[in-house]
């Protein structure tokens, strides 16, 4: 055995260090914090986020509300007041509304949304609807088809990330 191999057991503690206890102790007289000063004194040095000070980093940013989203989606919105413009039994896609106008521009696949009322029979082809969007458009004889949603169940996937 050597004594590098020597090593304490598992669960031991070891013994906090005796400060202050006279030359011999190695950590004797100023308990090897230096001569003078704040952080040679009894007790913490300074509190955490302390600048000496300046105004601290925790106020100098402003306060925010909440994590933003890493990989957010992001989609074109549209609510199902919108929808009651078009004519009965028209077929709803993200294309077919930039042609007619109601949308003007493309920021991601489409969601409809449950703002207002619709009295209009639509198949509406989305990416995802709100539970009162769907309940309002077959209430009004029409029909909601998601399209582009991949879903990975277990069984699928061995690493549980998706394909």
């Amino acid at each position: 055995m050597r004594l590098k191999d020597a090593i304490p057991k598992k669960g031991s503690q070891q013994r906090g260090r005796r400060v202050g206890r006279g030359i011999s102790a190695g950590q004797g007289a100023s308990c090897g914090k230096g001569m003078r000063g704040q952080k040679s004194r009894s007790g913490r040095s300074t509190r955490p986020g302390f600048e000496g000070g300046q105004n601290p980093l925790y106020r100098r940013l402003p306060k925010l509300k909440g994590f933003p989203m890493v990989n957010r989606k992001k989609y074109t919105i549209i609510n199902v007041s919108k929808l009651a413009s078009l004519p009965a039994n028209t077929e709803v896609t993200l294309a077919s509304l930039m042609e007619v106008g109601i949308i003007t521009s493309d920021d991601g696949p489409l969601k409809v949304l449950g703002d207002g009322e619709l009295n209009v029979a639509l198949k509406v082809h989305a990416a995802a609807f709100t539970a009162s969007a769907r309940t309002k458009i077959e209430a009004a004889g029409g029909s909601c088809q998601e399209i582009g949603s991949k879903t990975v169940s277990n069984e699928d996937s061995t690493d549980g990330q998706e394909n």
